[in-house]
C-alpha cells in the first residue's frame, strides 16, 4: 500500500516559499540525472555540486514552509508526499535534460533569474527568507558563471554545438516569462515587503541574457508568447514521470529510514 498524499494549508507565505523550494528541488533532480553521464569527469562533478546546492536550498525552504504552516509537515513530506498538482515549480525546471546544450540553456535561463532573485530577497522583511537568500545568492552566482561560460563555449564552438544550443534557446524561451509573473497570493507579500515584484528584475535579466547570447554568436527569439501554469499546479507531462522516480521509495515503503 502506497503512502497517502499530504494536505497542505497554502497560506500566501507557505505557497510563496513552496514555489521557490519546488523550483530548486525539481531542477536539482534534473541535474542529478547527469551523474555518471556528463561529457567529462569535471563536468560530472560540477553538475552534481550544483544539484546539491539546489537541494540544500530546497531543504531550507521546505523546513521554513513547514514551520510557517505548523501542521506537522516537514521537508521530506513536502518533497515525497505531495501529488503532482500540489507542486508549484516553474515549467522550465521540469523540462527534460535532452542533450548537454539543452541542460546548459535551461540552467542559464534559470540561474540568470535566480541570482537576481536571491540578491533582491536578501532585503526581505522576513528575516528567515533574507538569511536563506544570503546563502543561496553565493551559490547562484557560481551557477550563473558556470552556465554562461558553457553557453559561450557551445554557441561559438562547432557548427553542431552552435545548432544544438540555438535549438535549445528557441525551445525554452517560451518558459522564461513565468519567472516574472505574479498572482494575487503574492501581491500582499510584495506590499508587506516580504516578497518583491519579479517584474522589476526582467530588464536586468534580459540584459545579462542578451549579453551572453550575443557573445556566443546566438540569437534570442522574437516571440513574446509565454507558457504559464507551473505556479498554479498545471504542469507538463514530464513532471509526473520525474515524481514517480523521485517519490518511489517513500511511496512504496512509507516512513522507511536507512
Amino acid at each position: 500500500m502506497s503512502a497517502p498524499s499530504i494536505k497542505v494549508q497554502e497560506t500566501p507565505l507557505v505557497l510563496y516559499v513552496l514555489r521557490r523550494a519546488d523550483d530548486a528541488l525539481i531542477l536539482g533532480h534534473r541535474l542529478s540525472e547527469w551523474c555518471g553521464h556528463a561529457p567529462m569527469l569535471e563536468e560530472d562533478m560540477a553538475l552534481a555540486n550544483i544539484a546539491l546546492d539546489l537541494l540544500g536550498q530546497a531543504r531550507e525552504l521546505y523546513a521554513y514552509a513547514a514551520k510557517v504552516e505548523g501542521k506537522g509537515n516537514d521537508e521530506d513530506k513536502f518533497a515525497y508526499l505531495r501529488d503532482v498538482r500540489q507542486y508549484r515549480n516553474l515549467l522550465l525546471a521540469e523540462q527534460p535534460n535532452g542533450d548537454f546544450a539543452r541542460t546548459m540553456v535551461r540552467q542559464f535561463f534559470y540561474s540568470a533569474f535566480a541570482d537576481l532573485y536571491w540578491r533582491a530577497t536578501m532585503k526581505s522583511a522576513d528575516a528567515t527568507l533574507a538569511a536563506i537568500a544570503a546563502k543561496s545568492e553565493k551559490e547562484s552566482a557560481y551557477h550563473l558563471r558556470h552556465s554562461s561560460e558553457w553557453i559561450v563555449r557551445l554557441g561559438d564552438g562547432t557548427e553542431e554545438s552552435h545548432a544544438r544550443t540555438q535549438a535549445a534557446i528557441d525551445e525554452f524561451w517560451a518558459f522564461t516569462g513565468e519567472m516574472f509573473a505574479v498572482d494575487d497570493s503574492e501581491r500582499g507579500l510584495i506590499e508587506a515587503g516580504v516578497a518583491f515584484d519579479p517584474a522589476g528584475l526582467k530588464q536586468q535579466w534580459l540584459k545579462t541574457v542578451t549579453s551572453v547570447i550575443a557573445e556566443a554568436t546566438l540569437i534570442l527569439p522574437k516571440n513574446d508568447w509565454m507558457q504559464q501554469g507551473g505556479r498554479a499546479g498545471r504542469h507538463s507531462e514530464h513532471l509526473g514521470h520525474l515524481l514517480s522516480e523521485l517519490q518511489s521509495l517513500q511511496r512504496s515503503f512509507p516512513g522507511a529510514t536507512w
